[in-house]
């Protein structure tokens, strides 16, 4: 295949394009980190090239669909192209106003619109994806396709509806199956409803899923206690999908640096910003007060993280995202991961939290509580990969430093820390001899507030304690 790239498809890639550009409807299901967005966007481009579409609908969740504007659309869309690209906000400016609405004006451009995958079950962006669908001969990408695994749930029927009105359809995952098997019936349901050959639902569960009729508190109800004939699924899966792993994938970068967003809650925001203009906030008539800068910074932090440290030595929780965008994000890996998190509150919350989604064996904990003993065991349990452990959680203070984690090939800062040296140290605890794959690192980013700025530090290798020099604090308050 000889194509115009602006950046050349790896390997793996280059098979994913061959395999499916010219399909109506197709799925990648490609691990996070093997670079399944640019397969997209070099699938648009191509299409577009060959007359077949002008216009590209990407949906996605709310921590990657910037992602799509800031990042993965102008790094790889080929400079030959002549493009007007729109993102879909809950509160839309004059500016993106405008930029949405020369999407529905006469040109030969390839058109492309983002939202956010909970925008379409609005009023206003559903008549906008529609309106854009219509408008457009297009291709409709779901990003994070597991989001529509849920067969009666709002917006699985609204994508699916959508969906009919595209030329091409796409789906997109690192791994379609996060519960059962069974989550795969409505993303191939976008794609095409006959691809698996059942026109309901309970069809496919029927030939699946092994059940039993239950009877509870008078109701009768049908229990999935098992499933079969999960061979002939794979396979039919294999007529219209490309898998591939990160340990497939031998020509990728050793470290591949990605971020997921969340925006507070209003009730994050409420104490946010009385801590940042004031220094003191108030929370359930508690109050927290910060005496310096680093300690506002601190503070700050903190209730981005979603908690709120009151200064008579009590934690009190606040609504936030940051749980549920891991979750999130944990949908769409396999294999064992390491939890970086900064704050003891966040060890002991994501410690129930992994006990009551994936079960009280799926996690080892390692931090300043864990002792000598219980530190080698969580180390060998994670290391062993035949072991039940599949998340180890701890601190970069006490974990970041001298041991060896490479059974896991993803790393996730769920709270970063201030340290550089920390950071760089925890990043190494999986990239180091005995890895054999990429390591991909995500940082959970809280918009709005110092999580940014702590981030974007870290990343070009700044140390805080360079930056909060002078007046330059005022920058990241």
């Amino acid at each position: 295949m000889r194509y115009p790239f602006k950046t050349e498809p790896y390997a793996h890639q280059m098979t994913a394009l061959e395999k499916g550009w010219k399909e109506t409807a197709y799925g990648y299901f490609m691990e996070m980190g093997t670079g399944k967005s640019k397969v997209i966007v070099d699938t648009a481009a191509m299409l577009y090239d060959a007359g077949k579409i002008d216009g590209l609908l990407i949906i996605a969740p709310k921590g990657v669909y910037n992602n799509w504007y800031r990042k993965e659309i102008p790094e790889h869309i080929p400079a030959h192209l002549d493009t007007r690209v729109a993102i879909w906000r809950a509160k839309l400016d004059k500016k993106t106003k405008n930029a949405i609405n020369n999407l529905f004006t006469t040109s030969h451009n390839l058109d492309i619109l983002i939202m956010n995958i909970d925008a379409v079950i609005t009023k206003n962006g559903a008549m906008v994806a529609e309106k854009f669908l219509l408008g457009h001969g297009a291709m409709m990408v779901v990003d994070e396709s597991t989001t529509i695994k849920t067969p009666t749930a709002k917006r699985t029927k609204k994508i699916i509806e959508l969906g009919k009105r595209a030329k091409y359809r796409r789906i997109l995952t690192g791994s379609p199956v996060t519960k059962s098997p069974l989550d795969i019936y409505s993303q191939c349901a976008f794609l095409n409803p006959h691809f698996l050959g059942f026109s309901s639902y309970y069809t496919f569960r029927r030939r699946y899923a092994v059940t039993q009729n239950q009877n509870y508190g008078g109701r009768n109800f049908t229990q999935v206690v098992g499933y079969q004939n999960t061979t002939e699924l794979a396979e039919t899966l294999n007529e219209f999908t490309y898998r591939v792993t990160k340990d497939e994938c031998l020509d990728l970068p050793d470290k591949i640096f990605m971020r997921r967003e969340f925006d507070m809650t209003p009730e994050q925001k409420k104490v946010y910003e009385e801590m940042r203009r004031t220094a003191i906030a108030f929370l359930e008539e508690e109050e927290v007060s910060a005496t310096s800068v680093i300690t506002q910074l601190l503070r700050l932090h903190q209730i981005s993280c979603g908690f709120f440290p009151t200064d008579e030595g009590e934690v009190l929780p606040l609504k936030n995202f940051r749980m549920p965008e891991l979750l999130s994000a944990l949908e769409e890996i396999e294999g064992k991961v390491i939890i970086w998190a900064n704050y003891r509150h966040d060890i002991f919350a994501l410690s129930e939290l992994l006990k009551k989604e994936f079960g009280k064996d799926s996690y080892v904990t390692y931090f300043g509580d864990t002792t000598d003993d219980e530190r080698q065991s969580a180390v060998a349990a994670f290391q062993d990969p035949d072991s039940s452990v599949r998340f180890f959680l701890g601190n970069t203070q006490t974990g970041g430093y001298g041991i060896t984690l490479t059974e896991a090939s993803t790393v996730i800062y769920y709270s970063n820390n201030y340290d550089l040296e920390k950071r760089l140290q925890s990043e190494d605890r999986a990239h180091r001899i005995g890895q054999n794959n990429s390591v991909t690192y995500i940082d959970l980013v809280c918009k709005g507030t110092v999580d940014e700025k702590i981030i974007t530090a870290l990343r070009n290798k700044i140390s805080l304690a360079n930056q909060v020099t002078g007046d330059a604090w005022k920058e990241w308050i």
